[in-house]
């Protein structure tokens, strides 16, 4: 479990993303910690920006008006860029969400981590590398989209069709077998980050020097719920609760050669 950050500003540029994955992303971000701020940024004058009305109250978000003075021409990220900066230095949260799939935002990103504040991002798979490194974490809304997919499966289902139902989405989830030299080699180097020894680590650790290699680390990606659960998959690593140890987080360690 990674450590939250007490209060977040979620921005989102209303121009490029999604009204329909609104709530399943604030449930995203609330894993991170309260999410005290809420603005949409976008021209509401516009047919497109309808979408996001009618969520407006139910979520409790605010929307921020930015008149398009160019035809074809995205001119909210001005305006969100302007507000991050007034509420980075107001010093009113201690981390931010910015959910779009916009380059321009990289330079906002490394600012906030500048200033030692948690930053996040939220956008679609196309986004460029450069916003997504920007960022500590990076998550794609394909796989805020397969979680909600699951979820409402659950809901709706018996046990016994839950099964067939999950298996069936997760064929469109890449098989971690299809990755596993790469991810197996990113896995290493989050583990040897903090054990040099090889002496085991706790998976929260693990997790989060993935998201210091590479930010946008999803183990939804994979079709697993969780690190522990992609671990345990794995035949090199094994998890342990050591005895008398105190500890009631899980532990990860490679397993030796032979067992």
């Amino acid at each position: 479990m990674e450590k939250k950050t007490e209060r977040i500003a979620i921005l989102i540029d209303g121009d490029n993303a999604q009204a329909k994955l609104l709530k399943a992303i604030l449930e995203e971000v609330a894993k991170y910690g309260k999410v005290t701020i809420r603005r949409i940024y976008g021209d509401w004058t516009q047919h497109n920006m309808n979408s996001w009305k009618d969520l407006l109250n139910e979520l409790s978000f605010t929307p921020i008006q930015k008149f398009s003075y160019t035809s074809g021409k995205n001119s909210t990220d001005g305006a969100l860029i302007i507000d991050a900066m007034d509420i980075l230095h107001n010093g009113v949260v201690d981390g931010f969400c910015i959910v779009s799939s916009d380059s321009d935002y990289t330079g906002l990103a490394k600012r906030i981590r500048e200033e030692g504040v948690f930053v996040m991002g939220i956008g679609v798979k196309t986004t460029p590398t450069a916003f997504v490194q920007s960022c500590e974490i990076f998550t794609f809304t394909d796989n805020i989209v397969q979680e909600a997919v699951i979820e409402k499966q659950i809901e709706a289902s018996s046990a016994k069709k839950i099964n067939k139902r999950v298996k069936a989405v997760s064929k469109a989830v890449p098989e971690v077998s299809k990755f596993t030299k790469v991810k197996l080699d990113l896995i290493d180097r989050a583990y040897f980050m903090a054990t040099p020894e090889d002496t085991g680590i706790l998976v929260a650790v693990l997790g989060t020097n993935l998201r210091k290699i590479d930010p946008s680390f999803d183990t939804r990606a994979h079709g697993f719920q969780t690190l522990t659960k992609l671990l345990e998959s794995l035949d090199q690593y094994e998890i342990y609760k050591p005895d008398g140890s105190g500890l009631s987080q899980p532990v990860v360690r490679r397993k030796q050669r032979g067992k």
